[in-house]
């Protein structure tokens, strides 16, 4: 947790003035019990009216300084605490934007959600608790001891009894509770998880008829969830009825011998008092720093969570100093490249050498797990080549800043996402800059003014979050429109037309021709008929390059790309 303590850096300063208020707050607390002990003896007993009213408004001032020191202190702590949240989150957000899909599978989105919030939220609740006493409690403690001493050393001895048995609660408390907060921290995740699964594959869970399923699911991570805490909660609970009687054990004991002192003429009332209230204070500030551990043991496994994020290295980092194209056009070139998924067996491609130039269409075509996907995640470094190289312009990607490598791409995922917010919104992701004529032309081109012009709000039309309250092709076509605004040198279409009718598909393939004229075009594909017109078809199976060349060439020497054809046209299409 000491490693997080470096992002309140910038709230020094104020941290500094919650140290120096709390501890003024501390000595006004100490000084309470002695003033009014004053007042007993030398003004009670005495009959010394004067005197009460005098100390007795002094000691209003005090308390009021301390009130002061007291508010002065939360208000400053939950700054230090909610600006220290916010900036650890930011770091963490910006920190994971950097992963490459690899550490995205390695932790878990669930797992990273859960330490984005949750586990800062607890760190955050600790610091406000730790700025508050960690001066208070222990300057309590061992002011109060000091003081009790000070008013009687003998009657202090009942110290030696009670500080060793609440140290040992609390050690033994706390030991206990250590290792349930991480298995209640991962089991959070897995709550999450099941939740996050369900929620966005509802429409999967009702074709077919798994809710009960998926209910069982949930309540199985649930119970477990709460059977964890309710255990953990137990231990912890535990605490507060051990400190509470003994303090009152306390309370007893110090009334009991203390009457006794008193009557041998030892000590006086007013000192007992004060006595029995520095012993308070004692004991509270033993309560407080049990309270630092029911909390500090959480606050410490999410805090080693959320380090363990910060402290992964992505695979795909910028190059410390990046090379640039000499000649801008966008020609993609791959020598000799082969990927392996870690953990894989396999390697997911072996050997693909092609080069696909600007004003040209390249098709990628292959059966399910062949390869596609896998191939383009390269161009714009979701993953790295284990072997082999991809360039650009005949600079390696690896040896691009990665910014302006995918500034050059305009990308479109084989699932359609959508974000939260107007048409205009999601195209502009493209561009943040496009004016409106820009966002039009994009449209227009992706098929997906007509759809749009319907909508009552056109393109203000809010979409709902993942794009729920729009068809699947309707979302293919603004993914589309989205990587045209942006006008690259380099488009990549993951089978982005599959959701498309055959008229879409070859309405929009044609719009597509003058748009990217001089860019380079890869597309992914499972249809025969979105490929056929292509410059270059590249034909993978299961890894390994099939064949390369035209529709007619392929027909001609590739047995793998017939066998497609073959699957999907009829022979008077094939003819």
């Amino acid at each position: 947790m000491i490693k997080l303590f470096r992002y309140i850096r910038p709230y020094r300063i104020p941290a500094a003035l919650v140290l120096l208020l709390v501890f003024l707050q501390s000595l006004s607390d100490l000084y309470l019990p002695t003033l009014m002990a004053d007042i007993v003896n030398l003004g009670v007993v005495k009959g010394d009216t004067a005197y009460i009213l005098r100390i007795g408004g002094y000691m209003l001032l005090v308390a009021a300084a301390g009130g002061l020191c007291s508010v002065g202190a939360s208000y400053y702590s939950s700054r230090v605490a909610v600006g220290f949240g916010r900036d650890l989150r930011g770091r963490l957000f910006g920190h994971v934007e950097n992963f490459s899909l690899r550490e995205f599978d390695q932790i878990g989105t669930a797992s990273l959600i859960t330490r984005t919030t949750n586990d800062i939220t607890q760190v955050q609740q600790v610091l406000t608790m730790i700025l508050r006493m960690m001066i208070s409690a222990p300057m309590m403690c061992i002011g109060g001891i000091i003081m009790a001493v000070s008013k009687d050393a003998k009657l202090s001895l009942v110290f030696v009894v009670v500080i060793p048995v609440l140290a040992g609660a609390i050690f033994l408390v706390a030991s206990r509770g250590i290792p349930l907060f991480k298995a209640l921290q991962k089991k959070l995740d897995r709550l999450n998880l099941v939740l996050r699964e369900h929620l966005t594959g509802i429409r999967v869970v009702r074709s077919f008829n798994r809710i009960d399923h998926e209910k069982e699911r949930f309540d199985d991570a649930n119970r477990d969830l709460t059977q964890t805490a309710v255990r953990v909660n137990r231990i912890m609970g535990s605490l507060m009825p051990i400190m509470m009687l003994v303090m009152n054990f306390s309370s007893i004991a110090i009334i009991w011998f203390g009457s006794l002192r008193i009557s041998g003429n030892h000590m006086q009332i007013g000192d007992l008092m004060a006595f029995l209230q520095y012993a308070m204070q004692i004991l509270f500030s033993l309560m407080m720093l049990s309270m630092m551990f029911v909390m500090i043991p959480r606050a410490s496994v999410s805090s080693a969570r959320i380090n363990e994020v910060l402290e992964t290295s992505t695979d795909i980092a910028n190059p410390s100093a990046p090379q640039h194209a000499e000649i801008r056009g966008g020609t993609v070139e791959f020598r000799n490249v082969t990927f392996r998924y870690p953990g894989a067996e396999e390697p997911a491609l072996s050997g693909i050498s092609f080069t696909a130039r600007p004003g040209e269409v390249t098709a990628i075509i292959g059966g399910t797990g062949a390869g596609k996907s896998t191939l383009i995640h390269l161009i714009p470094r979701f993953y790295d080549a284990g072997s082999g190289q991809v360039l650009i312009d005949g600079v390696d990607v690896r040896k691009m800043d990665q910014e302006a490598l995918r500034a050059r791409i305009g990308f479109v995922p084989q699932q359609a996402l959508l974000f939260t917010g107007t048409i205009a919104d999601n195209i502009k992701h493209g561009k943040e800059e496009a004016t409106d004529e820009e966002i039009r032309r994009a449209a227009e081109v992706a098929q997906a003014a007509d759809f749009i012009d319907r909508m009552k709000e056109g393109m203000d039309t809010v979409l709902a979050q993942g794009g729920s309250n729009v068809s699947g092709g309707q979302k293919q076509r603004l993914s589309i429109a989205r990587a045209l605004v942006r006008r690259p040198e380099i488009y990549v279409f993951d089978d982005s037309f599959s959701a498309l009718d055959f008229k879409t598909d070859a309405k929009l393939r044609a719009a597509l021709k003058p748009e990217t004229t001089d860019a380079t075009v890869l597309i992914v594909a499972q249809r025969v008929s979105t490929v056929m017109d292509a410059n270059r078809i590249v034909v993978l199976e299961e890894g390994h390059l099939a064949g390369i060349g035209t529709h007619r060439e392929l027909m001609e020497n590739c047995t793998v790309y017939r066998e497609i054809v073959a699957s999907q046209l009829s022979e008077e299409e094939i003819a």
